[in-house]
């Protein structure tokens, strides 16, 4: 579904993403993991065509992302970043409604895709005749969620969609975005720098560093074969230590 090769890209004379290569499958769950600074939304962003690397290309399938025409990319492509990008003078439901209503799609289509957005994330209709700045910031990213996934893309590109968000909050999000991707069979890129968010969610982890792949592979390969000692400090940074009570 999606091929990175050898990309590279600098801003600045700085380089912030290493020559890399990788492979996402086709309703893959993939993981973008690491510190803030290590060059995760940069790859995100090339993925979703909206930075174009210095060397290298990004296909989708057999075609550039950036030959991709704009409309028929953000029709096969959502992408989902941490403040959710709604507009504040839109209420939740023109909010979801409006990349609908830009393609054309007829009303009926456009509620009954709402309805069952609606149900999936656990939102209630009511909520969505509120402005953003009504809502919390998990329903903000429900509805966020709702009109990335309205169109019925292909691939889901999220940026620390749920950084923000308290810790209950957080897992219920959790628990219903693993649902809803499984269902649906969306291929997901996720960049987060929560380790544990990274094992409940991936089906595969990329960790970066300092713009480089350290590593790909499950939780497990991770924790138990690391091949660089940066990832057995950084997967062990993030384990509660014992503390006696």
């Amino acid at each position: 579904m999606i091929t990175i090769k050898d990309v590279a890209k600098s801003f600045d004379n700085q380089e912030v993403i290493k020559r890399f290569a990788l492979e996402v499958s086709q309703g893959e769950i993939h993981i973008l993991l690491g510190a803030s600074g290590s060059g995760k939304t940069t790859l995100l962003r090339m993925i979703g065509g909206l930075t174009s690397p210095d060397e290298g290309k990004v296909l989708l399938g057999s075609e550039n992302v950036l030959d991709i025409h704009l409309r028929e990319r953000t029709t096969r492509m959502a992408y989902i970043t941490q403040e959710g990008g709604l507009f504040p003078h839109l209420n939740g439901r023109e909010n979801i409604l409006l990349p609908a209503k830009v393609r054309g799609l007829d009303e009926t289509t456009q509620y009954s895709r709402l309805e069952e957005m609606a149900q999936m994330v656990n939102m209630e209709l009511s909520f969505l005749d509120k402005f953003p700045q009504e809502l919390s910031g998990g329903q903000r990213q429900r509805v966020a969620l709702m009109r990335g996934l309205i169109l019925n893309p292909e691939i889901v590109l999220l940026d620390e969609p749920l950084s923000a968000l308290d810790p209950i909050v957080r897992a219920s999000l959790q628990r219903q975005l693993k649902d809803i991707f499984k269902k649906l069979k969306k291929t997901v890129v996720m960049v987060t720098h929560d380790l544990r968010e990274a094992s409940f969610l991936g089906d595969r982890i990329t960790l970066l560093n300092e713009g480089r792949v350290v590593q790909t592979g499950s939780f497990k390969e991770l924790f138990h074969n690391a091949v660089d000692p940066f990832v057995h400090e950084f997967v062990r940074a993030q384990i509660p230590v014992e503390v006696e009570l």
